[in-house]
């Protein structure tokens, strides 16, 4: 794996993403989505052992920007486990679409470089919000994702499949991509984006690249997540059938 994730190739990766070239405080190391992309194409390639490096990579970072800033101990703590936060929730957004062997064999990786202080023992969604509050978050969620799209993306899922329908609005936007404490909207298009392509598939990748442009994403952005996604698939052996769609102006 080192041959796929060394420092300089993730200072690479890190690069292609367009931002200021200093930062003003240790917590812009966050967002920075470069890391995301990465560690979710590293899972659905299926080189879940890509993920702790990844992971390791950003924590020092982090922790250098801390010490120049001379950040607090309890306020780098909090940092610290916001970062691994990001790390753990992006994975398991991933899973939605790569399948949850692959976000559960990224998340194991994951946690075995995480040191106990930053791991989580209790769920961060309120698993007490009634089904139909999660019907109802995820039709706000999917709007907002899809803007004039949703209702023919919708009506398709309801057309294939009405469990499929349901589950989507309902599972996945309601419970799983529409909390965004730890990920917003946009970074989770990003996540969505980066498996999509380690995924090949196209007709999804489409989709998620109009959702990040629509949900605040420049064309350079856009351009960059895609870019990242594609060089860390072809790191990991992924090879795509018909080419990755590419992002819209």
């Amino acid at each position: 794996m080192a041959e796929i994730a060394t420092s300089a190739v993730l200072r690479h990766l890190k690069s292609l993403y367009p931002s200021a070239q200093a930062i003003g405080a240790s917590a812009d190391v966050l967002k920075n989505p470069w890391y995301l992309v990465a560690t979710v194409a590293y899972s659905t390639g299926n080189r879940p052992e890509a993920v702790p490096l990844v992971f390791n990579h950003v924590l020092a970072e982090l922790k250098v920007a801390q010490d120049q800033f001379k950040v607090p101990s309890g306020e780098a703590q909090n940092e610290r486990l916001l970062l691994a936060r990001r790390f753990r929730d992006a994975l398991f957004k991933s899973g939605m679409v790569a399948g949850y062997s692959k976000a559960i064999n990224g998340l194991v990786s994951l946690l075995e470089a995480t040191p106990e202080e930053l791991r989580d023992t209790k769920t961060l969604r309120d698993t007490a919000i009634p089904i139909e509050e999660l019907e109802a978050k995820g039709r706000t969620f999917f709007r907002s994702l899809y803007g004039e799209t949703a209702d023919n993306v919708q009506g398709l899922l309801d057309k294939i499949y009405p469990d499929m329908g349901w589950f989507s609005n309902t599972i996945a936007y309601g419970g799983v991509y529409g909390f965004t404490d730890v990920l917003d909207q946009l970074e989770t298009s990003y996540v969505l984006v980066g498996t999509l392509i380690a995924g090949d598939t196209p007709r999804q990748i489409n989709w998620h690249l109009d959702n990040a442009r629509r949900g605040g994403a420049s064309f350079q952005e856009a351009q960059a997540v895609r870019q990242i996604a594609v060089e860390v698939s072809e790191s990991a052996g992924v090879r795509w059938r018909d080419g990755v769609p590419e992002v819209k102006e």
